[in-house]
């Protein structure tokens, strides 16, 4: 589980360093689907499945044809690829977004972002109990592995 979790930090920093130096540059650039793939580290069918399910979208299309998607898209992507491992529906992660999205509007009234953040705590509750019912199972899968382990030291 350490290990796992290592990763997903070592994963997280080295993209979070390309997200800076991207911005880095100046201008946001616009990026083709397999670099938006190979950033997010998701698969093209993948990428192209949460956009035909509505959740990301291109911004532009090059004169050829391919996607192009912008910082936003990734931001996304990488909120998708958090919430899958936790259960999340598509619905869900679509609420997630918008939610997120209206929250950023500086017009925003007052009311209208505190039922916002209310939204936020409670995925934020949501996810916490998956993370625990997560940890029992992995629990449970860990004591059967070593279950296993003792009974082919005995034959």
């Amino acid at each position: 589980m350490a290990e796992a979790l290592n990763m997903t930090e070592s994963v997280s920093n080295s993209t979070s360093d390309l997200r800076g130096r991207v911005r880095a540059l100046g201008a946001e650039p616009l990026l083709q689907i397999g670099a938006v793939a190979q950033i997010v580290e998701l698969s093209l069918r993948t990428v192209r499945h949460y956009e035909d399910a509505g959740l990301v979208r291109p911004v532009a299309r090059t004169a050829g044809g391919f996607r192009l998607y912008d910082q936003d898209t990734v931001d996304r992507l990488l909120l998708i690829k958090h919430m899958k491992p936790l259960g999340f529906t598509l619905e869900e992660m679509r609420l997630l977004i918008e939610t997120h999205a209206r929250l950023a509007d500086p017009t925003l009234d007052a009311a209208e972002r505190d039922d916002l953040v209310e939204r936020i705590a409670l995925f934020s509750a949501a996810a916490t109990e998956k993370v625990r019912a997560l940890r029992e199972q992995l629990a449970t899968a860990e004591a059967f592995a070593a279950n296993l382990q003792d009974d082919a030291l005995e034959i």
